[in-house]
């Protein structure tokens, strides 16, 4: 019988192929990091010095929106303050009424005691529920009238006690919410100049000079509008004097106007000059620093006239004006959300505390976006 075939294969001596795959493998493992270095992100081209101008700009905006948040909390934080020290003192005086009736309840008691029998009084006074004690009309009726009015008096007095530790524990959970949101805004006013004066500090002295230059020519813009509109103010003023002695009657024209403002004005442009040269500093209302609500705010005191502190809320105080009509003592707002403030001296310009870095200064009132105006008083 012949021998079968086979049909298994014959086995390959000397076979390389698992090495030339690991060699492959790594050529191509080469090649992709290669590619991926060549082809990866370049890094970030550097910002232009107007991108930086305006990018620090900006965070000095948001500093300052960041600084009225911390003056709001810390203006609530006072006044909670010292509606929960308020509610405090009541409510010990409170206890204290209630500790003199117990004590005169059991003045009863012990009398009643010492007489050889616990009386309905001292079973009320002693009873683990009072109320219910109370409650029975047949103990009532064996009271005296001195004695039911004792009792009605703590009945009272306890209740009382009562709503005003729970009115000082919601008033000082009221207050802890105050004071996380005064931390929150510090931390976000120190973020922001933070990342400002970082970015300032990495330009080369040769882009600083550039920047600098920036900064000038938007001053000298702002500037020339504030001339501008120096010559519209004098041009109508003199056109109202030669009115005047065809229509004056002797009588003020309302409400911030006249002697009685101007006089006014005029102390508060006072105190303002005094404060040019101190610095900028957030959440500061004086008298060695100011932010600019704090500088608004004291130079109105110095007239006789109470601002609030923030810029939010001294935009809502006085009568809104128009920037033509713009007359000295009256308050510029800045930025769509109101977070900047200076005092109108005339001819354009203002007196304000400006930002972290600089001092109060006289200045164009078009060196910022004009929100608008009020007259305070």
């Amino acid at each position: 019988m012949p021998a079968l075939a086979s049909h298994r294969k014959p086995r390959t001596r000397g076979r390389t192929t698992p090495a030339v795959g690991l060699t492959t493998v790594a050529l191509a493992s080469v090649t992709l990091l290669s590619t991926q270095s060549a082809t990866a992100a370049p890094a970030e081209p550097k910002p232009s010095i107007e991108e930086v101008q305006k990018k620090v700009d900006a965070l000095y905006r948001q500093a300052g929106t960041a600084t009225q948040q911390y003056n709001k909390a810390k203006a609530a934080s006072a006044e909670q303050r010292s509606k929960v020290d308020a509610l405090l003192e009541a409510a010990a005086k409170r206890a204290d009424k209630l500790n003199e009736t117990r004590r005169e309840l059991g003045s009863y008691a012990a009398a009643q005691y010492r007489g050889g029998s616990i009386a309905p009084t001292a079973t009320f006074f002693l009873a683990d529920d009072p109320q219910s004690y109370f409650d029975q009309d047949q103990l009532m009726a064996r009271m005296t009238s001195r004695q039911q009015k004792a009792v009605a008096d703590f009945r009272t007095q306890q209740k009382e006690a009562a709503a005003k530790r729970a009115e000082a524990t919601k008033s000082l959970e009221t207050l802890t919410a105050s004071q996380a949101s005064l931390r929150t805004s510090k931390q976000q006013v120190q973020t922001k100049l933070t990342e400002a004066r970082t970015l300032l500090s990495q330009l080369t002295a040769e882009e600083k000079a550039r920047l600098a230059e920036l900064e000038r020519k938007k001053e000298a813009e702002a500037e020339r509008k504030a001339d501008e509109l120096a010559r519209q103010q004098a041009t109508k003023e003199k056109a109202a004097a030669d009115e005047a002695p065809k229509t004056n009657t002797g009588s003020g024209t309302g409400t911030g106007s006249g002697s009685g403002y101007s006089s006014k004005a005029e102390k508060v442009l006072a105190f303002a000059r005094a404060q040019i040269g101190k610095p900028y500093v957030w959440g500061a209302t004086g008298p060695s620093s100011y932010d600019c609500s704090g500088l608004t705010q004291a130079a109105w005191k110095a007239a006789g006239v109470g601002l609030p502190r923030t810029t939010w809320d001294q935009v809502k105080v006085g009568t809104r004006v128009s920037t033509a009509n713009l007359r000295p003592g009256d308050l510029v707002f800045f930025y769509d959300d109101i977070s900047h403030v200076g005092i109108y001296k005339g001819g354009g310009m203002m007196i304000h505390a400006p930002k972290p870095g600089a001092n109060v200064r006289e200045e164009s009132i078009y060196y910022m976006p004009i929100y608008g105006s009020v007259r305070p008083s």
